[in-house]
């Protein structure tokens, strides 16, 4: 009697799914975290440095950081995206039937989806040097802002995920978390310090997830981050994690009953 897969084998087997997926769209992936992530940077900094900071030089230490967050959250909703594809098309039913561990097929392609922000990540790093971007941080700074905001793109994936495994068709994942997505992003401290704007407004603004995330990227790069910022940057992703990755993988597995 051959064993059922177990859940390394499961999981491997679906990172495996999600690379070849990502391979066989090799345009879409290198205009998603190459091209637009550099226009981005360009644009945002020579068009607005000058208004905001009196210089694009002055700004792009400020900005970078926020720029990691701006390039990495939308793509979270590929997450979502690609589970609901799987159950408006059948696949997922296919895979109920199959004797292995089932989260697996939640889980595998939210690990390799850390491909794609690490990639990101690096070139818009990178982008940033060559404009004349110098971490005070240093190497290790990037490094630990790099590995942070790998964590906290996995744990947002999740919100995605949930919303993919209610929603009846792709696009409405795609629109309805760009609803959430980009307010959140602009409503932040990634363009504009927070102490900058009216009290109320910067009070809200800094109990936003993503502004506790980039002052964590920032405080990382800038060599500032202290046990406060660090243990609020990671406390933001453990509660991401706790609230929805036990509601997805749960209306996942039991979708068939409901």
């Amino acid at each position: 009697m051959i064993a059922s897969p177990n859940i390394f084998s499961s999981t491997r087997t679906f990172m495996w799914r999600t690379w070849q997926s990502m391979k066989h769209n090799s345009f879409g992936f290198v205009v998603d975290v190459v091209i637009a992530p550099v226009l981005m940077l360009l644009v945002f900094t020579y068009l607005f440095g000058g208004a905001i900071a009196g210089s694009a030089a002055a700004y792009l230490p400020f900005f970078l950081p926020g720029m990691l967050l701006l390039t990495v959250v939308p793509m979270t909703v590929y997450s979502g995206t690609a589970i609901c594809m799987d159950i408006s098309k059948g696949v997922y039913h296919r895979f109920r039937t199959m004797p292995f561990w089932q989260p697996a097929s939640v889980i595998g392609p939210l690990i390799t989806d850390g491909l794609r922000y690490t990639v990101a990540l690096l070139v818009v790093c990178g982008a940033g040097m060559l404009l004349g971007f110098r971490p005070e941080g240093g190497t290790i700074g990037v490094v630990t802002a790099i590995l942070y905001m790998i964590l906290f793109s996995f744990s947002v994936s999740w919100i995605f995920s949930f919303i993919g495994v209610l929603a009846k068709r792709p696009e409405t994942v795609s629109g309805t978390s760009m609803i959430f997505v980009y307010p959140l992003l602009f409503a932040s401290n990634i363009l504009v310090d927070s102490a900058t704007m009216p009290k109320w407004v910067g009070l809200v603004v800094e109990f936003n997830p993503i502004s506790i995330a980039a002052s964590t990227v920032r405080g990382l790069m800038s060599g500032t981050a202290d046990a406060a910022v660090i243990a609020a940057g990671i406390g933001v992703c453990l509660l991401l994690l706790v609230i929805f990755a036990p509601l997805a993988l749960y209306f996942y597995m039991t979708k068939n009953n409901r």
